[in-house]
């Protein structure tokens, strides 16, 4: 009896539809207005052990010279050959509503011929946005994990040595508007432009908000700031952006022929088909002989040209690949083959020639 109790709940379980746990709506969606932007600077390292710009990059001594007359120390250029010093362009990432004194990562890249900028520390550089204004000034020393040295017989190199990070070292300055002052109305852009995704964040948003949310578009869902919470904006993005919703998955094959690797989706579906794939393998060997006569005769001894000729191929039979509803039935049909993954990527491309692969087929 009690045996026969758990394979009844065991059958039931098959029987019930699978649960598929859905994505937070932050997860595959952002707000408009909040989002991240780019910042440049061009700067000094100094403190580099001989192994910065040579005399041939002209470009850092001048801002060399520009930042000692800032200082008020007045020399010459010709004057000055320094090989401690390299230029470099910074880079970093203004988050959304980041304050005055948020710290922000930076990257620093060599612009001339420095060998290496490890241990070297970057000078106070001001860091731009796409309007010309300033939004945060970087300074620190700088981390490569990396090493450059030798001489002119042997040179021995790890990773990277001419870009390198500065954790925390740029200090924000100018604070971007808010994007959420005095607005009633906000729209969500969706990462992937689904029109299945956008109408299930609309009946998520209107299942808890009652008709607040409503989406022209594959692409984005305008949301109405409810009148009890255009007061406390924050709380009600704060509810929104954790509804779970299921993001729907267009049917693709992704393949990259230079490692072999091929990556399906759940949805990739194959109809039937008959596959023969075989390879043609040609060795040709050059064996070269000598020959040499007998002794005290008259004769020559020469080199005889031998080639060994050898043609293999394979002799693999048509193999069928019936219709496949999932993609256990995909893997399971293609594993029939019993070919390497380069050859499959191979195969993949025939048969979605054929029209029998009901997937898009992406190659990167």
């Amino acid at each position: 009896m009690k045996n026969r109790s758990i394979l009844l709940l065991i059958l039931l379980l098959l029987c019930l539809p699978s649960l598929s746990q859905g994505a937070r709506i932050k997860d595959v969606a952002s707000f408009d207005g909040a989002r991240d932007n780019q910042l440049v600077g061009y700067g000094l390292i100094v403190g580099l052990n001989g192994s910065g710009d040579s005399d041939q990059t002209k470009f850092p001594v001048q801002s060399l010279v520009n930042m000692l007359e800032r200082m008020g120390v007045t020399v010459n250029r010709n004057d000055i050959k320094v090989k401690n010093v390299a230029a470099v362009m910074v880079t970093a990432t203004l988050p959304p509503f980041a304050k005055q004194g948020t710290k922000l990562d930076v990257l620093v890249s060599s612009l001339g011929d420095a060998k290496t900028i490890a241990g070297g520390t970057l000078i106070m550089t001001p860091l731009k946005g796409a309007d010309n204004h300033v939004y945060a000034v970087a300074q620190g020393s700088v981390l490569t994990n990396s090493f450059a040295f030798g001489g002119q017989g042997a040179a021995a190199t790890k990773n990277h040595p001419t870009a390198g990070r500065i954790t925390g070292g740029a200090l924000v300055e100018r604070e971007l508007p808010s994007v959420l002052a005095g607005r009633t109305v906000l729209r969500l852009n969706l990462a992937q432009s689904d029109f299945t995704t956008a109408s299930r964040i609309t009946k998520a948003i209107n299942d808890r908000f009652s008709g607040v949310a409503d989406s022209s578009d594959g692409g984005s869902v305008t949301v109405q700031i409810p009148q009890e919470y255009l007061q406390r904006p924050v709380e009600f993005i704060a509810q929104l952006e954790n509804l779970e919703v299921t993001q729907d998955q267009p049917a693709r094959v992704v393949v990259n022929e230079r490692t072999g690797t091929i990556v399906m989706g759940d949805r990739v579906k194959i109809s039937s088909v008959a596959v023969s794939h075989g390879n043609l393998a040609l060795t040709v060997k050059e064996t070269p002989k000598v020959s040499q006569p007998n002794p005290l005769a008259a004769g020559e001894t020469k080199e005889v040209p031998r080639t060994d000729l050898k043609v293999a191929e394979e002799t693999k039979r048509l193999s069928v690949l019936p219709d496949s509803n999932t993609i256990g039935d995909v893997v399971r049909g293609l594993n029939l083959l019993g070919v390497t993954p380069r050859d499959l990527i191979s195969i993949l491309q025939a048969i979605k020639a054929a029209g029998a692969l009901q997937a898009e087929l992406v190659i990167i």
